[in-house]
């Protein structure tokens, strides 16, 4: 198992949901002098994604190089018209495996761009697991869904930088775009920026196929006194959630913060179907409700924590690509810990054994369905992902 490889002396804030994080991404454009990359999964031509946009718009007639790459599934709602308006505004924009109406089904289409970043002029960066979307006016009436991002300052920006300029010229060659892959305009600072220790780690299909599920693993392995998981799709392979088992056996107070409002069904009830053989391992489990959950986060010992992309699920663990943030810096764990155990006892419904409606024999036969409806998708696209649940 690949240990990680953290960097020392980096200052790292973490914000919650789009009302902290999209003021300091538009303020950060707003500064720029040299150049901006932004990665994203959704970018919705909504609210926020007009006001993105114009910030992006105005760095451009400041003279700044602006990168804008979008996922062709999670942005396919951006209309070609919408589109074509940021290109004559100057935004150099690709879009990474582009949907198209007649598309043949094949296994490498559901190989998406999952990861969230900003990097501005190198100096700062923003990763997650936030959108460019509006969350707070959606038609549900729900509010903004629960997530989180990080600002980073420090020499952990050298590995961001190179990670985000090297996927802009991979899609840019793909895309016959050569001209729009330029050498490195700015050189991000080594320099001391704060006390934190931090690891920047992506999943992708060549090098780094497996090294943020061996990041949890290997956090998990050593945890002591407690494990808080908060991810919106959580359907763990077998290493995973035998490894949550087993702390749970030895001591570790295990808790799991998942979706409780349903947004993909089929995932949802997959889910449910490991509630049962996680909760007789003594293994907590609550379902939050006061919105979607949309978070990708954990907090482990009260000292080693991570914010990030990566859903614990076969579609980001096996195919996406994806970029969290680990992060030892026991200040930052506890506020972030903070924050999920009031998600956790006040806005959360606890899952216990006895509770009939979520073990039903009708309720059982659906989780179970779905689960190897799943699994079954995962076989045929060709990816060993679960041996034995049990």
């Amino acid at each position: 198992m690949k240990k990680l490889c953290y960097v020392e002396n980096n200052h790292i804030a973490l914000l919650q949901n789009g009302e902290e994080y999209f003021p300091q991404l538009e303020a950060a454009i707003d500064k720029s002098q040299i150049e901006i990359h932004l990665e994203a999964y959704i970018f919705e031509y909504d609210a926020i994604g007009i006001k993105i946009s114009e910030a992006l718009k105005r760095a451009v007639q400041r003279g700044v190089s602006v990168y804008l790459l979008l996922d062709g599934f999670g942005s396919q709602n951006l209309s070609q018209a919408e589109i074509d308006i940021l290109l004559q505004s100057g935004i150099k924009l690709l879009i990474f495996r582009p949907e198209f109406i007649f598309s043949i089904p094949r296994r490498h289409r559901l190989r998406r761009m999952h990861r969230k970043i900003a990097i501005i002029d190198a100096q700062i960066a923003f990763v997650g697991g936030i959108n460019i979307i509006d969350d707070q006016h959606n038609p549900e009436g729900f509010t903004p869904r629960f997530d989180y991002a990080v600002t980073i300052e420090g020499p952990l920006l050298v590995q961001i930088h190179k990670a985000v300029k090297h996927l802009w010229m991979l899609v840019a060659w793909a895309h016959l775009k050569k001209r729009w892959v330029q050498p490195t305009i700015v050189t991000p600072s080594s320099k001391p920026y704060g006390n934190q220790k931090a690891a920047f780690v992506i999943r992708d299909n060549w090098r780094h196929r497996h090294d943020i599920e061996h990041a949890y693993l290997a956090a998990i392995y050593q945890a002591q006194t407690e494990i808080i998981i908060a991810n919106a799709y959580f359907l763990p392979g077998r290493k995973f959630s035998t490894a949550l088992k087993n702390a749970a056996q030895r001591g570790v107070k295990v808790e799991l913060l998942l979706q409780g409002k349903i947004e993909y069904r089929l995932q949802y009830h997959a889910t449910q179907a490991l509630y049962e053989n996680l909760l007789q391992a003594g293994i907590k489990i609550y379902e939050y409700n006061r919105s979607y959950l949309h978070a990708k986060v954990a907090v482990i010992d009260q000292y080693w924590a991570t914010v990030g992309s990566s859903n614990i699920d076969p579609f980001s663990l096996l195919l996406a690509r994806e970029a969290n943030v680990f992060i030892e810096d026991r200040q930052f764990a506890n506020k972030l810990r903070a924050r999920l155990k009031i998600a956790i006892t006040q806005e959360s419904l606890c899952i216990t054994s006895t509770d009939k409606s979520f073990f039903s024999w009708r309720r059982y036969v659906i989780n179970w369905l779905s689960f190897y409806i799943v699994r079954m998708i995962q076989g045929i696209l060709g990816y060993d992902w679960y041996d034995n649940i049990r």
